[in-house]
Parts: structure tokens; sequence; C-alpha cells
């Protein structure tokens, strides 16, 4: 019975991965993810800066250091890493320097927080691509940093989209990009 416990809790292990982005408002990372196939849970939170355990007005004002980051938790055999890089990627302007539209601050900088080497590899890798293929017209500045400290953002800003879709900020800032994400990876969206 151990074995077989041992046996799954290993299964289990190697299946669920977990991946951390700060691609602008976290409502908006959030609301993308939270659609793709194999994605189990979105958490919004802060990662990347100097103080523990940061408020949302804190992080906002800037003077934390800290991203407005989601937690990705995700079935490995489902979506693969590569895949998830790939649709932040595309899903956000990964080369405006703290800003995504008219969200501007540091808090708002485009970041990937690997877990190991191989992780960082695939992130290097995927930029390169995206460098060569000049998809996008100007370079990619988002940062590559190793997994440090995520803290959950306030209860408030879970699942903001879905319960608040109707939102004027919903509306012209989200949506479009849901249906961006609709249109380019439609195959791996769930809703």
């Amino acid at each position: 019975m151990l074995n077989i416990l041992l046996y799954l809790i290993n299964k289990i292990n190697y299946l669920i991965k977990q991946a951390y982005f700060a691609g602008g408002c976290f409502w908006c990372t959030e609301s993308i993810f939270q659609r793709v196939k194999g994605v189990k849970e979105v958490i919004p939170g802060y990662m990347g800066g100097h103080i523990k355990n940061p408020a949302y007005r804190e992080v906002c004002n800037g003077n934390t250091g800290h991203t407005e980051t989601i937690k990705i938790i995700y079935e490995h055999d489902l979506v693969s890493y590569g895949k998830l890089l790939e649709i932040f990627f595309l899903t956000h302007d990964p080369t405006t320097l703290n800003q995504q539209g008219n969200d501007v601050g540091t808090q708002y900088r485009s970041a990937v927080f690997f877990n190991n080497l191989e992780e960082k590899l695939q992130i290097e890798a995927c930029i390169d691509h995206l460098q060569k293929e000049a998809v996008f017209d100007d370079p990619i500045v988002t940062e590559i940093n190793n997994e440090c400290p995520f803290y959950p953002a306030e209860v408030e800003h879970h699942d903001y989209y879905n319960r608040n879709s109707e939102q004027p900020y919903c509306q012209f800032v989200i949506t479009p990009k849901l249906k961006k994400f609709k249109t380019i990876f439609n195959q791996y969206s769930e809703l």
C-alpha cells in the first residue's frame, strides 16, 4: 500500500507543475491562463520585491520592487511549459519597459520567474525565437528571474475578470486580450 501511495505522489509531482508570469495587470494574465486547457489554477500575487507580504497599495506605489505576477498550476502532460511561454509572450507586449498599455510602473513590468535551469533555457530559447522571427517591432525587455517568494494577492483580486467582466477596465482592456488569445490559441482554449 505504501509503495502505491509513493508511486501516486511521484506521478502527481511529475505531472503537476508551477509557472510564474508577470505580464502587466494580473487581472489580465489571470483571465487568459484560466482559459488554457491543462491549467488547474491561477493565483494572482506579487514577486520580485524586497519586502515580505506586500499589500496591493504598497505594490501599486512602486516602492516595494514587486511586479504583479500570476502563479499557474498546470498539468504538464496536457500543456507544456513551452506552450505556456508562447501564450504569455503573445498575449501581452513584452517590448515595453515597466508598462502595459495605460498601466505604467515597475509593478507592471514583464517578467518570467523560472524554477530550474531547464525552464530558464526554455525562456531564453523562446525569446531568441521571437526575436529572430521579428514577431515584435521592438526588442523584448522581459526580465528572466530565478524563482523568489510568491505572495498571493488579496482575495478581491482573485478571479477578478470572471466576477467583474462588465466593469469598464475589464471590457476595454481584458476582453480584447481574451479575444486575441482565443484567435491565436483556440485549440488551447477551454472556454
